[in-house]
């Protein structure tokens, strides 16, 4: 099988696309033919040797997490009806940018009202944006603050803060992204890369502050971002791009009554909430969340994938065919 590796820690050119022997699945495996497959910010960071904290794995290594395809194979102890089915999950650890991935039985079969790629666009963004929406306080008539709000998840948190009837204000650089968080419900726009936008946070909230903090952006952003929380508020520090996540001082949180959720409030092996990926897809289909695809790479263009989320230039989400 065809398959992208990264060779060693360090930029995008250290990706090639090399041939592998067909991986066999093993008992409680399912092997996939993969069509698609996600691709996120994470997963640059990892390949730069970051979050070894979180992330075991060492190169040569095959990436990529959330797939979408064909069931071809079962290992021992997996009904075989589940060959044939087109199905949508995460791989077995990583090698999701291949033709041929390894997976465990939690999977997902694609309903014929979605089409192949929303369903796997939507599948890890809405997993962790319906996580974040189970663990905050309910946003109805709620402040909402969403930073980096024109990626992948914040714009499904975006969507989902407006349905809930939320006064949603979405914080991204430069207008094409704000405009992009305007037509998915966004009430007001911050750019944030100008000076002092904390400010007009304050402003849209009659100086409260957000009563709840979707916070995406991490690093000195994150800080900002943590500092115009209301007293009482919710506060999420999920996302890292910016090379950390959101900096905060645990006395202040507590001094200022703000509840604050990390990382690991949403890793499935610790996460408090029940939310699964088969929610993910009937809140899709019910049209609750909608994934913006801005672009499609080929296999043999994951690099230049990695580029465009180092860059900053994606538009929502980035995907990769894969075919055989």
């Amino acid at each position: 099988m065809r398959a992208a590796v990264v060779t060693e820690f360090g930029g995008p050119d250290v990706i090639e696309t090399r041939e592998l022997p067909d991986p066999e699945p093993a008992a409680g495996q399912v092997l996939v033919e993969v069509r698609t497959a996600d691709v996120i910010f994470v997963e640059t960071a990892i390949r730069r040797g970051q979050h070894s904290n979180f992330f075991d794995i060492e190169p040569p290594y095959v990436p990529g997490g959330t797939l979408g395809g064909q069931v071809r194979a079962v290992g021992p102890g997996v009904p075989a009806d589940w060959i044939g089915k087109t199905v949508v999950g995460r791989s077995d650890g990583f090698g999701a940018h291949a033709e041929l991935a390894l997976t465990t039985t939690d999977l997902v079969e694609v309903p014929p009202e979605l089409d192949l790629q929303t369903a796997v666009a939507v599948y890890g963004d809405g997993l962790t944006a319906l996580m974040l929406e189970d663990l905050a306080p309910s946003m109805t008539g709620q402040d909402v603050l969403i930073t980096a709000s024109a990626g992948g998840m914040g714009l499904l948190l975006i969507q989902l803060a407006h349905q809930a009837g939320a006064h949603v204000i979405a914080a991204a650089r430069g207008e094409e992204k704000l405009q992009l968080s305007r037509a998915q419900g966004a009430d007001v726009l911050i750019d944030y890369s100008k000076p002092s936008w904390q400010k007009l946070v304050l402003e849209a909230t009659n100086n409260r502050g957000a009563g709840i903090v979707f916070e995406g952006a991490g690093g000195e952003l994150g800080a900002a971002a943590f500092s115009v929380v209301e007293d009482g508020g919710w506060f999420s520090a999920h996302g890292a791009p910016s090379g950390g996540f959101a900096p905060f001082d645990p006395a202040e949180a507590e001094r200022r009554g703000v509840t604050v959720k990390g990382i690991m409030d949403l890793r499935a092996d610790s996460t408090t909430t029940t939310i699964t990926g088969a929610d993910v897809i009937a809140r899709a289909v019910a049209g609750d969340l909608s994934p913006v695809i801005d672009q499609v790479y080929d296999l043999d263009h994951l690099a230049d994938a990695h580029r465009a989320l180092e860059n900053r230039t994606l538009r929502g989400k980035a995907l990769i065919s894969v075919s055989r």
